[in-house]
């Protein structure tokens, strides 16, 4: 994930995926110049970005990350039979 610092968007973001159970990694844009050149160059200009295995998305969305928690519990799943 993407993020900066005071960051509404960002600070949802990171609560829902906390919650969901979703493993992440954060990314400071503002410490990390070419984070931020990766994430424009994939015509972005707001945070947060995350990116994950199938798919990236910007802003609060509740609805991506509930997806990824769901095929992350129907991995779980899979793997342990």
């Amino acid at each position: 994930m993407y993020s900066k610092p005071l960051c509404v968007q960002c600070d949802a973001t990171k609560r829902a995926l906390t919650k969901a159970g979703v493993a992440y990694d954060v990314v400071d844009v503002t410490e990390d110049a070419d984070a931020l050149a990766r994430i424009k160059s994939m015509g972005y200009a707001q945070a947060p970005v995350v990116i994950t295995e199938q798919d990236h998305w910007s802003g609060f969305r509740p609805d991506k990350i509930k997806a990824i928690a769901g095929a992350g519990a129907e991995r779980r799943t899979a793997s342990a039979i």
